[in-house]
């Protein structure tokens, strides 16, 4: 009784008991219209937490104060010429990590192929499987159409620059054919050991080694080996030169000669930064037109949606994807950014995903590309249409054999390069800014694998409709639905409840609104909005 006579005397008190005994008593039929559930406060019940849109996305915002962290450490702890065992010592957390995340990648990949394709049938999966090729080879060749064109376009490369680089590798036995790195690429499919599959990959390397001086045998030996180069001290040779430039400049005319020197060596790096610049600029703009307008048009006629709002839901996919340079050790995140965020159901992306971490290299496509043409035009090559198509099918079938790892795309560059006739060793041209365009381009992978689950889905389930219902009636169910859609927000929108005085009445959304602007900040007459 003390308790009833206590909600009456308080409004407030009893607008949030009547709120409490509907939320917590869900399945009790309510006396009022159910769509009004939907209707939102313009004064939440006290008490309520509406969540920030910054817990939302803690994650996202974490990994982004930690990538801006990491470039201030590195920038401030390469002034004191740190020792490569320092760096080693540094680098070892991050590596540790690495390690966790590509430890994930075999388990993650063989449970997503097993559970997935065990739980359909052969129709499904079929159904499935086709749709994501067609994804797959339809985004591959417009990534690479795209960058074909903008690089005739741009004309990055300039053969008179290429003088002025010095090939190491001239001594060296030329590099193996593309008839060599197809059949790798064949034994890469077809391994003989399974568990040596998981962690070791084949490549065709040939390097002559000379014979022993007590053989008479002038015959060379063919060995496979890798180099490993150390990173450049940029930093100081930088503040050297400035030093020797402020020494010339003190010395006047008698450093004339040397001076002269080092500004027509400049002329020429600057044009060979400029050119490279231009390369860079050339692939940036090719993904992001393949990222901002191919993906997203390829998805809109497939779902009818906005498709910038699903490629939100994998924006940390992305920032992972920079940081890793590597599309498998992002698809973790990438699982969880499809399945959670966008609610693709995980019978798509347990085969769409795997799949496309090792195939789907749409980013890989349009770098070899454009880095080939790149090479040809520095080489003077003439570009007819049938050395641009050779160029285009062969980096469509070398992005395919590209390992899912950082840089993986220079190694299948030589297969281009050869296919075409041109150098190996003009790759070392471009190693200096791959490093910014790899990790570029493996966002553009992931964010291309993330919108093939919502493809694939999207026409599997128009195909089981048609299938079912007829064309027709597929057209009037989507009708229906967006009538639905239409009528639910019209009814949002006319009423929802109010608790007045210790009283439930209904009224309009503009009644609430006014009575709100009538109270004039007295505590008399209060009331809630109930969220029903």
């Amino acid at each position: 009784m003390r308790f009833s006579i206590g909600l009456s005397a308080d409004p407030a008190a009893a607008a949030h008991f009547v709120w409490f005994v509907v939320r917590s008593l869900p399945t009790i039929p309510r006396p009022f219209d159910p769509m009004a559930s939907q209707c939102v406060s313009p004064l939440p019940v006290k008490g309520s937490r509406r969540k920030h849109p910054l817990h939302e996305n803690l994650l996202l915002v974490l990994t982004l104060i930690s990538v801006f962290i990491g470039i201030g450490i590195a920038l401030f702890v390469r002034q004191f010429q740190p020792s490569q065992r320092t760096i080693d010592m540094i680098g070892f957390p991050g590596e540790l990590f690495m390690n966790l995340l590509k430890s994930l990648i075999l388990p993650l990949i063989a449970a997503s192929l097993v559970s997935g394709l065990s739980q359909l049938d052969t129709r499904q999966s079929g159904r499935i499987g086709a749709f994501a090729a067609l994804y797959y080879a339809i985004t591959m060749v417009l990534a690479v159409t795209t960058g074909i064109c903008l690089v005739l376009l741009i004309h990055p490369g300039d053969p008179s620059i290429k003088e002025h680089f010095a090939s190491e590798n001239d001594s060296h036995p030329a590099n193996v054919s593309a008839l060599e790195k197809l059949m790798d690429l064949l034994r890469n499919m077809f391994p003989d050991n399974i568990v040596q599959a998981t962690f070791q990959q084949m490549e065709t390397e040939y390097v002559e080694i000379r014979p022993p001086t007590n053989v008479s045998s002038t015959t060379a030996i063919v060995h496979a080996v890798h180099r490993h180069i150390d990173g450049m001290n940029t930093l100081g040779m930088i503040m050297f030169f400035i030093a020797l430039g402020l020494v010339m400049g003190h010395l006047g005319r008698e450093a004339k000669p040397l001076a002269d020197l080092f500004i027509a060596l400049n002329k020429d790096l600057s044009s060979t930064a400029r050119m490279l610049a231009l390369y860079v600029l050339t692939v940036f703009i090719g993904l992001m037109i393949h990222l901002f307008l191919t993906l997203p048009a390829i998805l809109f006629v497939a779902t009818r949606k906005n498709p910038y709002r699903y490629m939100r839901g994998l924006l940390q996919a992305a920032i992972t994807a920079l940081g890793t340079a590597s599309t498998a050790a992002s698809l973790p995140v990438t699982f969880r950014c499809v399945e959670q965020n966008n609610g693709v159901h995980p019978q798509y992306t347990k085969f769409v995903l795997p799949v496309g971490a090792l195939v789907n290299m749409d980013g890989t496509a349009l770098y070899e590309a454009v880095a080939s043409m790149f090479i040809a035009q520095m080489n003077g090559m003439e570009m007819t249409p049938g050395a641009v198509l050779t160029m285009a099918f062969t980096a469509t079938l070398a992005s395919l054999g590209a390992a899912s790892m950082p840089s993986a795309g220079l190694v299948t560059m030589l297969i281009v390069l050869t296919a075409v006739g041109l150098p190996a060793s003009d790759v070392t041209m471009i190693i200096a800014v791959d490093w910014l365009l790899d990790r570029i381009r493996t966002a553009t992978n992931v964010i291309g694998d993330g919108i093939g689950c919502g493809f694939v889905e999207a026409m599997v389930e128009r195909r089981r409709r048609r299938k079912l219902f007829g064309s027709e009636a597929e057209n009037d169910i989507a009708r229906t639905e967006e009538q639905l859609a239409n009528e639910t927000q019209k009814q949002k929108q006319m009423e929802c409840w109010t608790v007045e005085n210790g009283k439930c009445r209904r009224r309009t959304i503009s009644e609430s609104a006014k009575m709100e602007e009538d109270e004039n900040g007295t505590t008399e007459g209060r009331r809630q909005i109930l969220i029903c």
